[in-house]
């Protein structure tokens, strides 16, 4: 890894896909709530979904840190977004690239929620 970008990038990856060595929390909107209710599904679907994705384009991902993504669940546009706050989560992280300084919130919403 020879820059910030590429090393933010490396973490959020790590951490989406469930490798349990950058820490974090996923949270889930109520509209994401209520649609999994709405179809009897469980919340692992949409995470699962979460942490496969990879269809990133410089339109969806500029900056190259894949913290945002887009995609289908039982028919509704839904988005998930990965934000870096520093441990006690009440500001944004002072060095992204430190993971003993990071803590990764993963929201995934419906794209009416964003």
């Amino acid at each position: 890894m020879t820059n910030t970008t590429d090393i933010i990038r490396t973490h959020n990856d790590q951490f989406r896909q469930g490798h349990g060595s950058i820490q974090g929390m996923i949270t889930i909107t109520s509209g994401i709530a209520a649609l999994l209710e709405q179809h009897g599904s469980d919340p692992l679907t949409i995470i699962r979904t979460v942490q496969t994705f990879d269809t990133f384009t410089e339109e969806n991902d500029p900056h190259g840190e894949h913290d945002f993504g887009a995609f289908e669940a039982f028919g509704q546009k839904c988005f998930w977004k990965i934000d870096l706050y520093n441990q006690t989560l009440d500001a944004f992280t002072p060095d992204p690239t430190d993971p003993q300084r990071t803590h990764r919130v993963l929201t995934i919403m419906l794209a009416s929620e964003y």
